[in-house]
């Protein structure tokens, strides 16, 4: 069968998984790159490729050029995937006997630590909000529900008041897959919100509002966040799943089982959450380095 034709019904096939437009297109972008090379490995027009040619040498010819080029193994494991769901479909409508893909082993990503906030920088942080006028106050929920309770910014922005209990301190947040779970918050933050919620004289069920008086969003909060990291000169930049990391280091660093700090952000599995642990241990050592005399 001729890639054309291969990719067509490839197409076809993820729109009957409601793929998205961007999710096809990025797909097909990915799969016609590959087809280039090896219809110039062949020393075809890519219009008379098909699809039997392709073998796994293939295919780590293509991963060995991605590489010379400086492609991160990150987008070279993205374009992998396309060609394993590509030559995996193919097999099972068995258009094609063997998988030219399946013996090719996906880059190691490396894992990158995430950054954190120092208790002092994030104290200063918890300090920074003007909290005399309805915007300020809201400011200082936005940081005590990142920071005290380790939501992501989109868990956040789609909190209602409904899903507050301040009386027994906890919230309902909707996370990742529309899973949700409860979370509790701290007395800092209960205090913030009842002083807020104070100083709102509307009835919207939305507990976080623009000055426009209408759902914050994820951007808006980022820029709150850059107002409030220049008001008290801090150097690093931050955004909001800092404090979502923050949260997680602290949690650690206080004695938290790894178990409970996964429940806590809402981690289906454990090997999200363990990442913070290489984060301690990585900051503690620096720390022993730095102080012991024999550690020199």
């Amino acid at each position: 069968m001729l890639v054309d034709e291969a990719l067509s019904l490839f197409a076809g096939h993820q729109y009957s998984q409601n793929r998205s437009e961007l999710t096809v297109a990025a797909y097909q972008t990915d799969l016609g790159q590959f087809f280039r090379f090896a219809a110039l490995e062949h020393g075809l027009e890519a219009e008379t490729l098909t699809v039997d040619l392709i073998d796994v040498y293939t295919v780590r010819g293509f991963l060995g050029i991605l590489a010379e080029y400086g492609l991160t193994r990150k987008s070279m494991a993205r374009k992998l995937a396309a060609l394993r769901s590509f030559f995996k479909f193919l097999c099972r409508k068995e258009i094609l006997q063997v998988n030219p893909v399946q013996r090719v082993a996906s880059p190691k990503l490396g894992r990158k630590l995430p950054n954190f906030l120092y208790l002092d920088q994030m104290e200063g942080l918890l300090r920074a909000s003007d909290c005399t006028n309805l915007l300020g106050s809201r400011d200082q929920v936005i940081i005590e529900l990142l920071y005290g309770s380790g939501l992501r910014v989109s868990e956040l922005v789609g909190l209602d008041r409904d899903k507050l209990d301040l009386e027994i301190g906890l919230i309902r947040v909707l996370g990742k897959g529309s899973k949700e779970r409860v979370v509790p918050i701290t007395n800092y933050a209960i205090q913030a919100i009842e002083r807020y919620l104070r100083m709102r004289v509307d009835n919207n069920k939305t507990l976080l509002l623009n000055y426009q008086g209408t759902r914050l969003s994820a951007r808006s909060v980022r820029r709150i966040l850059d107002k409030l990291v220049a008001r008290i000169s801090l150097e690093q930049h931050v955004n909001p799943h800092m404090l979502r990391h923050s949260f997680a280091t602290h949690m650690l660093d206080g004695g938290a089982d790894l178990r409970s700090v996964q429940e806590l952000l809402g981690h289906l599995k454990l090997s999200s959450t363990q990442i913070y642990t290489h984060l301690t241990r990585e900051r503690l050592k620096k720390v022993y380095t730095q102080a012991h005399p024999r550690a020199k």
